[in-house]
């Protein structure tokens, strides 16, 4: 890998993350994804290394110092390569945890960011609808005030570490009349009154991820958990994905890193006509070709999160689509190139590689389809023109 100038901070982040990887990750990762096991010794190990809050500030027990969001992305990529569900504990409670940290009051910050970064509890992200994907103005779930309450009616789907989390960053419609702007969004907790979970899905990658409904029957939750102020659920969001979609980049990233690294020792040990398949020419195009796509969409993703951790309060649309889209798009494709390498052991199950095939598509689904994210990156740059 190319010297990308990590601190010596960042250094001892990656090498605590890699350690991890490949002594928890990488002995249960079959495992896990063949039952749907979720990976608590993982989380533990990670807590013990006081890694949970690498993107949290110092005050609220983190590590994220000057550069919050370069950290999660290494921690990110360097479990990615040994498993893209797994890294997930870790990525998910993220992305659950930054609509805290860009809206949180100062009390609300105290409470949970601590609780995030000392490993005691995981976060979790509640946007998704069956109705409401990409599509916010689709949100049916409804917050109605009630004094100093708010009642929360609805569902939420296909979200990522439902009913592991503790810590749950919700949006809800509170005035239908607005669209965009009558969401809010509400901390809540497990364990809430009317507050459950519906069925775990069985899906075709990130299978050692949970993934469950969030059920709302008549959930009465105080003012005090709304999250910036009522209207601004929308807004939160979009800054959030803003900071976010670099980290699913850096996930795509890492499935496509752990992917090369086993093609390349497999083409090396592999052998056809008496020969390591690594002897033949087209092969070597084909991992030549791989190994330049995984570098720059690296070198892509540090220099998004650089520029996040260095230019605070900007929105950062733009490039961080552009990350998510490049780098998720070059997973699927690195991936299915690794299969090619392995031949017919590739579609077998008992090779890894087919793994990293089913854990890299999703990567081009959430947190916005990269169909989404190419619309933002035109409108960005239409909006640039307009702007000079």
């Amino acid at each position: 890998m190319l010297d990308y100038g990590f601190t010596e901070e960042q250094v001892f982040i990656r090498d605590c993350a890699r350690e991890i990887a490949d002594k928890k990750i990488r002995p249960i990762s079959a495992h896990c994804d063949e039952t749907g096991e979720f990976p608590w010794e993982v989380v533990k190990a990670l807590a013990a290394a006081d890694l949970c809050g690498v993107y949290i500030d110092e005050k609220y027990g983190g590590l994220g110092g000057a550069t919050p969001y370069m950290n999660m992305v290494i921690v990110t990529e360097e479990l990615s390569k040994a498993c893209g569900g797994i890294s997930l504990a870790f990525a998910a409670t993220g992305l659950g945890t930054i609509p805290i940290i860009v809206s949180g009051s100062e009390e609300q910050k105290q409470k949970y960011l601590t609780e995030v970064a000392s490993g005691r509890k995981l976060a979790a992200f509640g946007l998704t609808e069956a109705n409401a994907g990409s599509n916010v103005a689709g949100m049916q779930t409804r917050a109605v005030k009630d004094g100093d309450y708010y009642i929360i009616n609805g569902t939420k789907q296909w979200i990522t570490n439902g009913g592991e989390a503790e810590i749950y960053t919700v949006f809800a419609v509170t005035d239908p009349k607005k669209g965009a702007r009558g969401v809010s969004a509400f901390i809540l907790e497990k364990g809430m009154d009317g507050f459950t979970f519906g069925k775990k899905e069985d899906k075709l990658g990130i299978r050692a991820s949970a993934t469950r409904e969030l059920v709302f029957q008549d959930c009465r939750v105080h003012k005090s958990q709304l999250l910036g102020r009522e209207g601004t659920g929308f807004i939160t969001a979009m800054k959030t994905f803003d900071i976010s979609r670099p980290g699913v980049a850096s996930q795509a990233v890492g499935i496509a890193s752990g992917a090369l690294d086993l093609s390349i020792e497999f083409a090396n040990n592999r052998k056809q006509f008496g020969v390591p398949v690594s002897s033949f020419q087209g092969l070597r195009f084909f991992l030549a070709d791989m190994a330049m796509k995984v570098e720059a969409s690296r070198a892509l993703v540090y220099a998004v999160a650089r520029h996040i951790d260095s230019h605070p309060g900007e929105r950062y649309t733009l490039y961080s689509a552009m990350s998510k889209c490049f780098a998720s798009d070059m997973a699927m494709q690195v991936t299915t190139d690794a299969i090619q390498v392995y031949g017919g052991h590739g579609y077998m199950r008992e090779y890894p590689i087919e793994k990293y095939m089913r854990d890299a598509k999703i990567t081009q689904i959430y947190e916005g389809t990269n169909q989404i994210q190419r619309d933002e990156i035109g409108r960005a740059l239409i909006q640039e023109l307009h702007n000079r």
